[in-house]
């Protein structure tokens, strides 16, 4: 099981920043049976390739100052949405006879004969699934084999997902999961590119706005 470490952090609100600037990221965990949320500072590059290898489903061991360590999964990570970097993490502290509801990554493997040969656009309707099971039971990801889709007529459902034994998936069967669209018109690219441009003010407003409320959630935190 892959391991994190961390510091109890005694650093809040706008403060945080300063801990970023030192390549430190503020954390917090919680979900204990028996434990209140606990302020953390992780290194920020440590955290970056667990979560890259281990994602938002997989059990991790987080030590607290060479404490016992404490089963749990990368709840949430809020990121920059202009450096696409992470700016705080949620740890939930899980237990190994209790099950827990996830959601967990599809990975699109294979080749569609629609795509190749027949120059259609590849649609993915659904990109994670949520399931429930014991921590030891949650896979890291789902595969989806997009060789199923040899013409615009197909798709791929729920139903059609290979779910490991122990593992409940919530959703409707026949939800689309993927799909093959014919190829787009050179009006319809136009028209697209058009309708997709980034308006990046109204990016920084909601940077702004998700850091306030990290903030003000730990602030809060704090008092209690």
């Amino acid at each position: 099981m892959q391991k994190l470490t961390a510091e109890k952090r005694t650093v809040f609100g706008k403060k945080t920043a300063r801990l970023r600037e030192r390549g430190i990221l503020p954390a917090v965990v919680y979900g204990g049976p028996k434990s209140k949320p606990e302020a953390l500072s992780i290194d920020a590059r440590e955290f970056q390739k667990t979560w890259k290898k281990a994602g938002e489903s997989t059990v991790l061991d987080l030590v607290i100052e060479g404490g016992k360590a404490k089963s749990v999964i990368i709840h949430d990570v809020m990121v920059d949405p202009v450096k696409s970097s992470p700016l705080h993490v949620d740890f939930y502290e899980v237990s190994e006879d209790r099950k827990l509801k996830t959601h967990i990554p599809l990975v699109f493997i294979g080749e569609s004969n629609a795509v190749k040969s027949q120059g259609g656009i590849l649609v993915k309707v659904v990109h994670e699934i949520e399931v429930e099971a014991f921590p030891k039971d949650i896979p890291h990801e789902i595969e989806v084999d997009i060789s199923a889709l040899e013409n615009f007529s197909d798709h791929i459902t729920l139903a059609d997902l290979t779910i490991p034994a122990r593992v409940t998936l919530f959703g409707d069967p026949a939800a689309i999961v993927a799909k093959v669209d014919k190829p787009r018109t050179t009006e319809e690219l136009e028209s697209l590119s058009a309708d997709t441009k980034v308006d990046l003010e109204a990016i920084e407003v909601e940077k702004k706005g998700k850091q306030e409320e990290a903030e003000a959630g730990e602030d809060a935190a704090n008092e209690a």
